[in-house]
């Protein structure tokens, strides 16, 4: 993960699919980490961000994660290591982790084992999970929290991102992330939807991070750049499938450069435009653009809102699916149909397969299809 970029996490979490994005890290932070750190960045960056100094040494079997303590104590976040198992680099089947001192032996402190037979085994190799119980143990020992600051650029574009990927945003009192619509439990759309969010982030300039036996390697690599504001209207009317209208609703709502957002920035700017004219009564009327720009901003979440709760229907729509069948020539397969009610605007060619993104893997050079790295409401 390169020091100035977004990461996103792209993760299974029990019976849910995840997508995580974490803020770029001070570039201090950042220096002296090894080559072998890209894989577990996703450990790293939440542990950086709360001043620690991190570093990623080989273990008995394994890669390990060394965290340095204020009191000269370290946490060792640890995978299996006897015997080794098989998984992707940074994801493991469970995790350990404890503290220790070098100048004090009696210092061990388990934090958390959800190896199958620790007190966490329920909890497997989530991510999540793991850091809530470092975060804890952080809290107890006195160490500062997690800066909170405005969110970055970048992790707005994320969203917009994830947004037209087809995720719905969960927002809790501590966290945030998107997660795939619940009804999508088909475990042949899911990788089909990871790896399209997966191509989508990565065309935009963002560092991923993915557990490869999420990606569907045999997906073909997206090439048309998705829908435009005057195919919104027939792409609904036509639509089949919840996905159909979800892809259109997501251009209209996308955080931060969603069509009903831009509106709200023209409606504003016209304001500002119109009461610098100069005669008395231009406050007046720069008033009303403002006026409609405040009620279009506050529908505008509710249609946000509207199109998380059908992207979370993820099903036919039974009678506009027999009308398109009907009219569908003999000789175009069902597979067609499938793909047609799922597509959600992917945008640039896939530059990795299976294997986890290189951290010095520069961005594809393909035309920008949208600025989504613009900040969020």
């Amino acid at each position: 993960m390169r020091p100035d970029q977004t990461l996103v996490t792209l993760q299974r979490e029990g019976t849910r699919i995840t997508a995580r994005t974490s803020e770029p890290f001070i570039q201090e932070a950042a220096a002296g980490t090894s080559e072998h750190d890209h894989p577990y960045s996703h450990l790293t960056t939440p542990l950086r961000q709360r001043g620690l100094s991190c570093t990623v040494e080989y273990g008995l079997s394994d890669y390990i994660v060394h965290a340095e303590l204020p009191d000269g104590s370290a946490l060792i976040i640890s995978p299996p290591q006897e015997p080794p198992t098989d998984h992707p680099p940074g994801y493991p089947e469970s995790w350990l982790v404890t503290r220790g001192h070098p100048d004090d032996s009696t210092l061990h402190e388990a934090i958390y084992d959800s190896e199958p037979d620790g007190p966490h085994a329920r909890h497997g190799g989530s991510i999540p999970r793991l850091l809530d119980a470092i975060d804890t143990r952080l809290d107890q020992l006195g160490l500062p929290r997690r800066p909170e600051p405005r969110r970055h650029a970048q992790e707005s574009g994320a969203d917009a991102v994830l947004h037209r990927a087809g995720f719905v945003p969960v927002v809790l009192f501590r966290e945030r992330f998107h997660r795939l619509p619940s009804a999508m439990t088909d475990l042949v759309e899911q990788p089909q939807m990871v790896t399209r969010a997966f191509d989508m982030l990565q065309a935009e300039g963002f560092d991923v991070s993915c557990d490869p036996g999420l990606l569907d390697p045999s997906l073909p690599s997206p090439g048309h750049p998705g829908l435009s504001l005057g195919d919104l209207p027939q792409s609904i009317r036509s639509a089949a499938h919840t996905g159909e209208v979800v892809a259109a609703l997501s251009e209209l709502t996308a955080p931060g450069d969603g069509v009903l957002q831009r509106v709200v920035e023209s409606l504003n700017t016209t304001a500002d435009w119109w009461e610098g004219l100069g005669e008395p009564a231009e406050p007046h009327y720069a008033n009303r653009p403002r006026y409609i720009a405040q009620k279009l901003d506050s529908y505008a979440l509710d249609i946000r809102s509207m199109r998380g709760e059908l992207a979370d229907r993820h099903t036919d729509h039974s009678g506009r699916l027999q009308a398109r069948v009907d009219q569908l020539a003999p000789e175009e397969p069902a597979a067609s149909r499938v793909a047609a009610a799922l597509v959600v605007s992917p945008t640039a060619r896939r530059t990795t397969s299976a294997a986890l993104p290189s951290a010095s893997a520069a961005p594809p050079s393909l035309p920008p299809a949208r600025p989504s790295s613009a900040p969020g409401r």
